[in-house]
């Protein structure tokens, strides 16, 4: 019996479809991840007819922490800090392969305390503003490197990606077996990203400008600094999810009003869409039944796979339930999280950013986004296969 839609539920699936509407008549068919997210959702609707459980799909604290994020480091860039901080790391980096290295560095090691989208919505903008003259080529396999670099060093610590706090929680598991289990592919990962670098050019990277700029705004320069703050803040629970929403919007207000119209909706509105999808899809009793079956002794290759369809966020919370070794799922949706564009919804961010960037090539960045993450994910599984046999 179809059971009554409420009025919560309703205005989700109206508000995506007016997303949807808006998207593709501003972008046109440059939006394929929201449309399949869309569609997947609404198809699931006739499987699992709207109801209060809906309410419950939707993650809010991730949505307002990427809106709130997204308007710190918009605020930062009108202001032009990023092209300061830029032009000193051109100076000292010397030439693009130095300068990608520096950036997957940093992606690696920030992304274990501020999380793999923080460091991803802070330094793929950074990186787009650093690389302006590099070749189409060296500027898409750093942001692919920057991307897998961000989550791959965030699985090594409880906070640093949600399915890692969510699997820490759930299983009562302590951070020096989490470590511990992380760690071995972590180093891995970290030696093939470097080697991978190798592949950027050695030519000498030029400043992005001249040394004469205008004077820094110093208000707005700590109100977004102070925004900024309280999101990392929010990631780490200290501060409720409501006052870094509001501290967001009345920031905004305050310095800058054009920053509400630089959030990316569309991503919020994709994460919205596979939040809708995955909730109907674990109520399906048959899926259930699936998984229940095929678990036992391929927590990691399931984990893994199903990762790369509904990401491994989803993929960690609906698998939680058909097994009891939870380091073989940290393992499963950690590494899961390479593979194809939605394996890791944090990989979205690095490819929006991309798509709206001058000149992008989006089917090239997806070519080498899929050689290069499917490659480490194979040798990664390898890998940690052989670990678990000796």
């Amino acid at each position: 019996m179809l059971i009554r839609p409420t009025a919560f539920t309703i205005g989700l699936i109206i508000y995506s479809f007016i997303t949807l509407f808006v998207v593709y008549t501003e972008f046109g068919i440059d939006s394929p991840v929201l449309a399949a997210a869309f569609l997947a959702a609404f198809i699931t609707l006739f499987i699992v007819p709207p109801d209060k459980g809906y309410a419950g799909y939707v993650n809010s604290t991730v949505l307002i922490q990427l809106f709130s994020l997204m308007t710190a480091v918009a605020g930062l860039r009108s202001i032009g800090i990023f092209e300061r901080v830029t032009d000193v790391m051109l100076e000292k980096a010397g030439t693009f392969r130095k300068l990608g290295q520096i950036f997957v560095l940093i992606c690696f090691f920030s992304s274990m305390l501020v999380t793999n989208d923080v460091a991803l919505l802070t330094f793929i903008p950074l990186t787009l503003i650093a690389l302006k003259d590099a070749d189409k080529k060296s500027v898409i396999l750093t942001i692919v490197l920057e991307t897998a670099a961000a989550n791959l060093g965030s699985m090594l610590t409880p906070v640093g990606n949600p399915q890692n706090l969510f699997i820490y929680a759930n299983y009562n598991m302590n951070a020096g077996i989490l470590i511990k289990t992380m760690a071995p592919a972590g180093i891995a990962s970290l030696i093939i990203l470097m080697l991978l670098t190798l592949l950027l050019p050695a030519d000498k990277c030029p400043h992005t400008g001249s040394d004469v700029y205008e004077k820094l705004q110093i208000a707005p320069l700590c109100g977004y600094i102070v925004l900024f703050t309280v999101c990392l803040l929010t990631v780490f629970r200290v501060i409720p999810d409501t006052v870094c929403l509001i501290s967001a919007l009345v920031c905004a207000l305050i310095f800058n009003r054009k920053l509400l119209m630089k959030v990316d909706y569309s991503l919020l509105a994709t994460f919205l869409c596979f939040f809708i999808f995955v909730g109907n899809i674990a109520r399906i009793s048959t899926v259930n039944e699936f998984f229940s079956g095929i678990m036992e002794g391929r927590e990691i290759l399931i984990s893994a796979a199903l990762s790369q369809v509904i990401s491994n966020v989803p993929a960690a919370m609906m698998l939680s339930g058909f097994t009891s070794n939870g380091t073989k799922l940290l393992l499963g949706v950690n590494l899961g999280g390479l593979g194809t564009l939605i394996a890791s919804l944090a990989s979205l961010i690095s490819f929006q950013f991309y798509r709206k960037s001058k000149g992008a090539d989006t089917l090239k960045y997806i070519a080498v986004f899929s050689a290069v993450n499917f490659g480490m994910l194979i040798l990664l599984l390898i890998l940690q296969n052989a670990i678990f046999l000796i």
